[in-house]
């Protein structure tokens, strides 16, 4: 005999703890988006949410910091339909995005059979992830998230493999080239103290706004800046932060176009990691808009104080 007592996992359905796709799941996802990272096995940061494209809207847009590259993640509710399909080949035109995570309770067989087929006939560097997402709890616990993948690239945890094993090493073309890009950075701009190492991004604390960091970031076709909270602020802290400050930081940098949702205040440039040609305008740009942006943040703070 055993004093231990044991309860039933329930599956719960999804509304039950999002009412809403668009009001609550999907912020809820862009909150928790280290559960897809930690599911699929890339590193995410978001960039928007609820992102144009003519008359649609894609639910999700990150950014792996690895490489530059877009990741959409498009969520339901309910289980899969052929709506949400459509609008992932359209939103995978409109926003270039080379990685597809469709995120649902439950996939009907004819769209498992579509992602697996995208994943059989489309170019290496392009994957498509089918991801269900279970809702349980044992009798009155909190509700708990389980993110399973039910469809990925063949070959996938290999090559996942395979590039922590580069990265580890330090032998990858891609280190190699983002390496070269940050020194030549650091050649063309000595007064900036830009950490050289073989990473996509580096990031500058703002004096007078510690809880900030202003990122620059170089890509396989842009460049670009923008703005995000430090380590310790949550995604939604930043949010609340930045959202009632972003008039006054617009005003300081005479800019309103921001790509993503706005919050992050960023830009981009057309540039590649691969092509040293576009390399010195794209510097010149980040030095100029890092400068810009510090000084922005900083006079922000100061007119409050």
């Amino acid at each position: 005999m055993t004093d231990v007592q044991f309860g039933r996992l329930e599956d719960l359905p999804l509304r039950d703890a999002w009412k809403h796709e668009a009001h609550s799941f999907t912020p809820w996802l862009a909150e928790n988006i280290d559960h897809i990272s930690d599911a699929i096995g890339i590193p995410l940061e978001l960039t928007g949410q609820e992102v144009r494209v003519e008359t649609f809207a894609a639910d999700i847009l990150a950014r792996n910091p690895q490489d530059g590259s877009i990741i959409l993640i498009e969520n339901q509710l309910e289980a899969t339909d052929h709506t949400h399909l459509g609008q992932i080949m359209t939103y995978l035109a409109g926003l270039e995005a080379h990685t597809v995570v469709w995120i649902a309770p439950s996939f009907r067989e004819p769209h498992l059979s579509a992602v697996r087929w995208l994943n059989q006939h489309t170019a290496e560097d392009f994957s498509f992830f089918a991801v269900r997402l279970r809702v349980v709890r044992i009798g009155d616990s909190p509700f708990a998230p389980i993110f399973e993948v039910v469809e990925k690239p063949s070959g996938w945890d290999r090559q996942l493999t395979a590039q922590k094993k580069q990265a580890i090493s330090g032998n990858s073309a891609l280190g190699d080239q983002r390496e070269a890009y940050w020194r030549t950075y650091v050649e063309r701009h000595p007064n900036t103290r830009v950490p050289v190492n073989r990473g996509s991004w580096i990031s500058f604390t703002p004096e007078k706004a510690p809880n900030l960091k202003v990122v620059l970031w170089i890509g396989q076709k842009e460049a670009g800046i923008f703005v995000r909270g430090h380590s310790s602020l949550t995604t939604e802290d930043f949010r609340e932060w930045i959202g009632s400050r972003i008039p006054e930081i617009e005003r300081q940098l005479g800019i309103q176009n921001f790509s993503g949702d706005g919050t992050e205040l960023g830009q981009t440039v057309d540039a590649s990691v691969a092509d040293p040609a576009t390399w010195p305008a794209a510097q010149d740009w980040q030095e100029r808009e890092l400068e810009r942006y510090i000084d922005a943040l900083n006079k922000t703070i100061e007119g409050e104080s």
